[in-house]
């Protein structure tokens, strides 16, 4: 094996690792936001956007080992294709996990709007019997 093939299946362990703590940071944040803690949830995305840079530089050294090929090319190390396989694979565990706590953002966000409506007097929106969405005024909790 080549002095550039090692090097490459470095960088991929390095990639790897760095996954398996984004997805492990992806469950913490999870949990921060089904949570009532803010301070979590900052810190959390703070640790999710600090290994998004690790990774986003260590795949800047792989293009630049490599090239724009992709490890599965043909001539490559058996060790090598399966790395890749394995990141390619967390990574889109990653990108799940990223969409469903972008999901429960925009849920929260939806709710703290109805409670910010509520307060200052607007109409919530509530359900009907078939389940249809209606508004009904109601007296605001809050008058300032």
């Amino acid at each position: 094996m080549n002095q550039d093939a090692r090097r490459l299946e470095d960088l991929l362990d390095r990639e790897i690792e760095a996954a398996r703590l984004l997805s492990i940071a992806l469950a913490a944040e999870r949990a921060a936001l089904t949570g009532d803690t803010p301070d979590a949830v900052h810190e959390t995305a703070a640790e999710k956007i600090r290994l998004l840079g690790v990774i986003e530089a260590l795949e800047s050294e792989r293009r630049a080992l490599w090239g724009p090929a992709e490890p599965h090319a043909p001539g490559i190390a058996g060790a090598v294709a399966e790395r890749w396989r394995a990141l390619m694979q967390l990574m889109a565990g990653c990108r799940t996990a990223n969409e469903v706590n972008g999901h429960i953002i925009h849920i929260r966000q939806n709710q703290i709007r109805q409670l910010v409506d509520i307060v200052r007097g607007g109409a919530p929106v509530t359900y009907g019997p078939q389940g249809k969405t209606f508004s009904r005024a109601l007296r605001a909790l809050a008058r300032a």
